[in-house]
């Protein structure tokens, strides 16, 4: 059951971003958009990533927040806080609450947005039923397929295995903690979402077979090598063609990486 929701009420994510949304937007939510917004980086993917809260506009970050991000080398002491209002929640391609209570906030602010708005544990639970975004396919189309089968009486209430624990108040590690924890969650959506794109490392070079001369180094005969005579040249390498411009192929690649999540 769906509610009656349609994956055509999901923009299409060319023309959107993702909205990261906590209650004061001061810790957990600019943390998590911080880091979420460098994997998709290095990856080459090109989407916006914001932060955004319940609260009031204009409030600086917690300090032990910002403390926690820099072993990441990520600073967010720039940042100041602003709430989620309706425009912010219609034109985001994907909501990751940190909470069930900015879960709800988001649906009842923007009723529309219930299809692509989850909390972060929820859409890595989901997702990982379902497996990750194939090669070719939109992302919304895969979120509608994540989000298919809910219902709304999973708004209410608390949860810990949806709810991401808000540290405000407590000691520098629970926020190195959460910081810890929010870089774990994005890795693994990331995995899911935009593991097509994440490419493999080359393989490491065979290793070279020992007393075996390498191309064009000379060699010594053993008496040469006693007498200190010269050495003889050795095989010359053959000559190899020039590297060629990348293809259509791959130029094409490159740019659907940057235009699509």
């Amino acid at each position: 059951m769906n509610n009656g929701d349609s994956s055509a009420n999901i923009p299409a994510p060319e023309r959107s971003g993702i909205l990261v949304l906590c209650t004061a937007n001061v810790c957990r939510s600019p943390m998590a958009a911080a880091l979420l917004a460098r994997h998709l980086a290095r990856l080459g993917v090109t989407v916006p990533v914001r932060s955004a809260g319940m609260l009031s506009d204009g409030v600086a970050p917690d300090p032990a927040a910002v403390s926690a991000m820099t072993s990441y080398g990520i600073g967010i002491a720039e940042h100041r806080s602003r709430v989620a209002y309706p425009d912010d929640l219609a034109q985001a391609g994907l909501v990751l609450a940190m909470a069930r209570e900015n879960l709800r906030y988001a649906v009842v602010t923007e009723p529309a947005v219930w299809p692509r708005a989850f909390t972060l544990k929820e859409i890595i639970r989901r997702a990982e039923r379902i497996g990750p975004r194939p090669p070719g396919e939109p992302f919304p189309s895969w979120l509608a397929r994540v989000h298919a089968g809910r219902e709304r009486s999973m708004l209410l209430g608390g949860s810990a295995a949806d709810d991401v624990a808000d540290p405000t108040g407590a000691t520098p590690r629970a926020y190195a903690d959460t910081a810890s924890l929010l870089d774990q969650l994005v890795t693994r959506l990331i995995g899911l979402g935009w593991a097509h794109t994440i490419v493999s490392p080359l393989p490491d070079a065979p290793p070279r077979r020992r007393g075996r001369p390498s191309p064009g180094r000379p060699r010594r005969s053993r008496e040469q090598a006693f007498r200190g005579g010269p050495a003889r040249p050795g095989p010359q390498p053959r000559p190899g063609r020039a590297r060629s411009p990348p293809g259509p192929g791959v130029a094409r690649d490159r740019r659907r990486r940057s235009q699509a999540w």
